[in-house]
């Protein structure tokens, strides 16, 4: 079973402020900071950023169970049209039985001068294991854009 989700996010801020952050490393480390019941961590395993860099990705405790992480690959980082896509390749949902986890985020500049953040995730579950794809949702990607976008602004202030 296949599937993609998305959600869009507008915000007032130009697109190359945007970018900054989506598309360097310091969006791993401004979530944990903004977000923190969101991730807890996000650690860089090798790469500096661009096509092929690794990150341990790890969720903070649920209950008393330890947390959970993952590790993503950046498969493609397009500073052009401002296009960055990470895929899942070892541990986290791929331990749920999904073949394929991609999130994508698109920073798309609108000519009044605003831009859309477009989150997607694409996936692929196996047959056994299809009712886990209830478990996917842009839920946490939606509160990172507002995240980013409130954290640009109040730097932007500084």
């Amino acid at each position: 079973m296949e599937g993609r989700l998305s959600h869009e996010f507008q915000t007032d801020l130009p697109a190359t402020d945007v970018w900054e952050v989506y598309g360097s490393l310091v969006l791993g480390q401004l979530v944990p900071q903004l977000l923190p019941k969101v991730l807890s961590k996000v650690e860089l395993v090798e790469g500096d950023g661009g096509v092929g860099t690794v990150l341990l990705v790890t969720f903070p405790p649920a209950g008393a169970s330890e947390p959970g992480s993952y590790k993503e690959k950046f498969t493609m980082v397009d500073n052009e049209k401002y296009i960055k896509e990470a895929e899942v390749i070892e541990g986290g949902v791929l331990d749920l039985g999904f073949q394929k986890y991609v999130v994508r985020f698109e920073i798309i500049e609108q000519e009044d001068g605003t831009t859309i953040i477009r989150s997607t995730i694409e996936y692929k579950v196996d047959a056994e294991h299809t009712s886990n794809a209830s478990l996917v949702s842009t839920g946490a990607l939606a509160g990172i854009a507002e995240a980013i976008t409130k954290y640009i602004k109040e730097q932007k202030s500084l």
